[in-house]
């Protein structure tokens, strides 16, 4: 399985703004928490999982988050290639990222919230990964 971005969409009258996605299947989901970057830091990484998949929706501001498959979770290569994807708060855009992946989440606007949920409850299972940001190179 590969990340995707399962499109949502935008509608505006009279009485104001609905952000939607009517395409996102959210029964998967255990937990949700909504991450806040600091101007100071504006690049939080490189965290994955082997078993937990994760959903991310911008909330407010913008966001660039790399993925990158891994390979061999004990020493990963540092040259895995990554992707990028891009999250909006105008439109109710949801990146799937499945198992087996790590994350980095750049907020692009000093304005920021990124909801992320996740399939398994807290301390369900012990499958935290970090690596030091400069571990991947040329990612952001």
């Amino acid at each position: 399985m590969q990340p995707t971005i399962i499109l949502g969409g935008r509608h505006s009258d009279e009485r104001g703004t609905l952000r939607f996605n009517n395409d996102f299947n959210a029964i998967p989901v255990k937990r949700l928490y909504v991450i806040h970057n600091s101007e100071v830091r504006p690049i939080r990484g490189w965290q994955g999982h082997k078993v937990e998949q994760r959903w991310f929706m911008a909330v407010e501001g913008d966001y660039e988050i790399g993925v990158i498959k891994v390979d061999n979770w004990e020493q990963p290569s540092p040259h895995l290639p990554a992707q990028k994807f891009r999250l909006s708060q105008e439109k109710a855009d949801v990146l799937h990222v499945p198992a087996g992946y790590i994350t980095a989440i750049h907020a692009l606007t000093s304005a920021n919230a990124l909801l992320v949920m996740s399939d398994y409850r807290l301390g369900e299972v012990q499958d935290e990964y970090r690596f030091p940001l400069d571990y991947f190179k040329d990612i952001f």
